[in-house]
């Protein structure tokens, strides 16, 4: 069996301690940073760079820049053009992190890939199946931005962080005299770095949002609006509406460049309709499936049924009605600590 890693490496201590624990393992390990343009901070660089000279391994620079624009930053834009929410993270995950960087790992005749997540793989041997398990530390837990992974890859993957909490991560970093051990998290979205979206949006794409009517469930117009990548379901800060009680968006409808917007009820839906679904304990939902469900990164699990409508998509019927369901965000699916797996929200 091939022993050779390829794994990658941030600047930061996940992503530092994973290259130690797969080297104490036995692993040869070559750590490589995604060179993305001017995404990638110098900073990062060197710290990746010190770290693996520290540790003995080699680094290498991928230029991931063409497929990072295309699949991560086009899709990021253009999701708020057609009244939706994306996630970045799961799009870099699925495209970047895991199925380009295996293409590279092929020609470096390396076996395996890695990356700092925190989550578990095992093997079930009874089926012949690659599973995602949940972290044993809930709250670092990383399942959600992993469900697109599919068995021809995970069979490849190693993620050794999924049995340690950040605590110990740290502390095994400051144990092996690591510059990183304290070093703080990234922020979420690593493209933006004042966290504003909007001003990134209208710098790629100057004056496309154009004003449009806020209107109530009826059709009755309430205000204008400053165009729809601006807003998310659920807000009701900043919408500048005055009548005299508290207004949510409810609803975004980009072909007509429309906001619907209603009361705090309104903002609760029982179901949706997901899309571009991908199963981890399974290759195919057949019947429906009682499981909990995250409708977003942050969002508690909740008890909800599944039902296949085909091969891609499925409807999600929640037993208790979800605050601010928002289409362009992944909808996630467990059973107990497993990773059943998800889909793109496409309606409510």
């Amino acid at each position: 069996m091939n022993n050779r890693v390829l794994l990658g490496m941030s600047g930061g201590v996940d992503s530092s301690v994973a290259a130690y624990l797969l080297k104490q393992k036995g692993y040869e390990v070559i750590g490589a940073i995604m060179k993305l343009k001017n995404y990638t901070t110098f900073a990062a660089a060197d710290d990746a760079k010190r770290i693996c000279y520290k540790l003995g391994i080699p680094l290498l620079v991928l230029d991931f820049t063409a497929i990072f624009e295309e699949k991560v930053i086009n899709y990021f834009v253009n999701e708020y053009f057609e009244g939706r929410t994306p996630n970045p993270c799961i799009e870099c995950n699925k495209h970047l992190k895991f199925d380009a960087f295996f293409k590279k790992a092929k020609e470096l005749d390396a076996y395996y890939i890695s990356t700092g997540h925190y989550a578990r793989i095992e093997h079930d041997f009874d089926n012949n199946r690659y599973l995602v398990k949940k972290s044993v530390s809930e709250d670092k837990d990383q399942t959600y931005v992993l469900y697109n992974l599919t068995q021809d890859l995970l069979k490849h993957v190693l993620l050794p962080l999924g049995e340690y909490s950040k605590t110990e991560i740290r502390k095994i970093a400051k144990k092996i005299d690591l510059e990183v051990a304290n070093k703080p998290d990234s922020q979420e979205i690593c493209f933006i770095e004042d966290n504003n979206y909007i001003n990134f949006i209208h710098n790629r794409k100057q004056n496309a949002f154009k004003p449009g009517n806020f209107v109530d469930s009826e059709g009755n117009v309430l205000g204008q609006h400053q165009g729809i990548g601006n807003y998310t379901i659920g807000q009701r800060k900043g919408l500048g509406i005055a009548v005299g009680k508290p207004l949510y968006v409810v609803d975004i409808i980009a072909d007509k460049n429309v906001i619907i917007l209603g009361d705090e009820k309104h903002v609760f839906k029982s179901e949706l309709i997901a899309d571009n679904t991908n199963f981890i304990l399974f290759d195919t939902l057949y019947k429906p499936m009682k499981v909990k469900a995250k409708i977003r990164y942050t969002a508690n699990e909740a008890e909800t049924t599944i039902i296949p409508l085909n091969k891609t998509r499925i409807k999600a019927i929640f037993d208790k009605p979800q605050r601010a369901i928002t289409k362009g965000q992944s909808i996630v699916f467990y059973q107990d600590e497993y990773l059943i797996g998800g889909g793109i929200i496409i309606s409510t």
